[in-house]
């Protein structure tokens, strides 16, 4: 699992321990020295810590202008047993709420597995983004058969075309203005 990297090729338009206010600024870290585990597996020292033990992220993209965020994200989805959510919500998606971030985009294509709780912080993200939106992309199949089970629908977009999305070709901007549009178009039929 310390082969698997987050994206980089966009930390010449954004890099989160450069941004004032981002949740990560300032942090330093060793790029060849694996620090964090999934139990026991290292992975790449580039993912970033947040609380969970089983869960890592890496903000690729913030636009304060546009109110976005790209996030990539790695491990497992853990809610029964470490609260996964609960440690997302309170020590990255808050700061970037207090920031005025109201979209937020999670890449999952390295989410191995989403073991759910109940939904309660997942409605209370939603709730504070009154204009904005939550979308699941590359999430794999069946962590989404795990979100239908507790209709995690009702508070973000996923599945369908998010599933097959070629994020990587595009530059995060363009990105962001393609799955905006797309939020658009199913938000406001």
């Amino acid at each position: 699992m310390q082969n698997i990297e987050p994206y980089n090729r966009w930390e010449n338009i954004y890099k989160a321990n450069e941004d004032v206010n981002s949740p990560f600024y300032g942090q330093v870290f060793d790029e060849y020295l694996c620090r964090n585990t999934i139990y026991d597996h290292y992975i790449h020292p580039k993912w970033d810590e947040f609380g969970s033990s089983t869960l890592y992220l890496k903000i690729l993209y913030i636009n304060y202008e546009l109110n976005c965020c790209i996030i990539e994200l790695m491990g497992e989805w853990n809610d029964c047993l470490y609260n996964d959510i609960m440690h997302l919500k309170r020590n990255i998606i808050e700061h970037l709420e207090d920031n005025g971030i109201q979209k937020f985009v999670l890449i999952g294509e390295n989410i191995l597995n989403f073991h759910y709780s109940d939904d309660s912080y997942y409605e209370d993200w939603f709730n504070d983004i009154e204009d904005g939106w939550i979308m699941a992309v590359n999430f794999r199949e069946h962590v989404m058969a795990e979100f239908d089970k507790i209709n995690l629908n009702y508070y973000m977009l996923y599945g369908g075309q998010l599933s097959a999305v070629k994020w990587r070709t595009l530059s995060p901007l363009k990105l962001f203005e393609a799955l905006d549009n797309y939020a658009g178009r199913i938000l406001n039929p």
